[in-house]
């Protein structure tokens, strides 16, 4: 189902699915019944951009913290229980705005039951998650190895379950390491369900491999118009997560807003420290609200022409630099002052 046509659901403040807009998320790596420490990274990640964050309930202390969590941030809070059906509902009690469970590892049916009733009567939709590392004995053996066939048919059975239980809040994640796997997967389950689906590839690797590996898988399926949230899941500082979700959302057209920094790669034409400089400005305009383009340049011969797309930018040269505003040379400026000086620019930019 293409997301324009996915059931919408509401998620604590969030609507996501109908055509809403693909929200992003990510997950804190902190202790979850240590408070302050994981309301302060929920505010460094709300800052970044992320718009639903998800924290682990290992025990009761976790489930316990949700209340006091909640009181302190601003953004949908999402339980992940794997293991404990009283996890779940404690969670619930205290605060989540959705709670994420696999059936399948939390006790049985008459468990599962005891889950959905709480959902129902607190009206907190489930995220039902199924990953290829957790796919049943009896799946692997039907499809002779671990498949996209088979994930879907696992997220599916799940669903059903829920669903003969009298629910149907649901948001369906199937996820894989296997990023090829993973798109086949979600297209399969696409042509099955109207349920929100949230996409994101697993245990993606560092930030140099996962960002790759999440930006083909992501990228391909978004493409097909599959996906109502997303998460970049990298081994690393959840806050770059956010950041390359962002960037994925904009460069496909999905999300407007920020400001993106195009650079070219560097030659024997360059003079200056090109990739320091383009570092810097990225570092530079995370915190300036506009929807623009900034060009990073390595020379005063293919600058302007290059830098033509952009809204602003600058070229280095020999000791001094070029001011580009789209495509044409606006002045001179000494190399070390071309950092502030497209701040500057940039600073007051509406002010033109």
């Amino acid at each position: 189902m293409h997301r324009e046509h996915t059931k919408t659901i509401q998620i604590g403040t969030k609507a996501i699915g109908g055509g809403n807009p693909i929200l992003i998320q990510s997950m804190t790596n902190t202790r979850t019944e240590a408070v302050a420490a994981t309301v302060g990274q929920i505010h460094r990640l709300e800052a970044a951009g992320c718009e639903i964050i998800r924290c682990t309930v290992p025990n009761m202390e976790a489930a316990l913290a949700f209340r006091e969590i909640k009181k302190q941030i601003s953004i949908p809070l999402v339980a992940d229980v794997h293991f404990d059906y009283k996890m779940a509902i404690a969670a619930m009690e205290n605060g989540a705005d959705k709670i994420r469970i696999n059936p399948g590892y939390i006790g049985g049916r008459d468990k599962v039951a005891d889950v959905v009733k709480v959902a129902k009567e607190r009206n907190i939709p489930i995220r039902v998650g199924v990953n290829s590392g957790s796919l049943e004995k009896e799946l692997v053996e039907k499809y002779g190895g671990v498949t996209a066939e088979g994930i879907v048919e696992s997220a599916l059975d799940k669903v059903r379950m829920i669903e003969d239980l009298g629910y149907d809040r649901m948001v369906i994640s199937i996820k894989s390491s296997d990023v090829m796997m993973c798109i086949k997967a979600h297209e399969i389950l696409a042509g099955q369900t109207d349920y929100p689906l949230h996409v994101g590839i697993t245990e993606s690797g560092t930030l140099f491999s996962g960002n790759l590996k999440s930006g083909i898988g992501l990228g391909v399926i978004l493409y097909q118009g599959i996906g109502d949230t997303i998460r970049v899941s990298l081994t690393g500082d959840p806050v770059e997560e956010v950041k390359s979700a962002k960037l994925l959302l904009r460069t496909m057209g999905l999300r407007r807003g920020g400001i993106e920094v195009v650079s070219c790669p560097t030659c024997g034409r360059t003079k200056i420290d090109l990739i320091g400089l383009a570092n810097q400005v990225e570092q530079m305009v995370e915190d300036i609200p506009l929807d623009l383009k900034v060009a990073v340049m390595g020379c005063a011969v293919n600058g302007p022409g290059e830098a033509k797309e952009a809204d602003i930018g600058i070229a280095g040269g020999i000791g001094e630099g070029l001011l580009i505003k789209k495509g044409e040379i606006i002045r001179k400026v000494p190399e070390a002052e071309l950092l502030s000086v497209l701040r500057e620019e940039l600073l007051h930019w509406e002010e033109k």
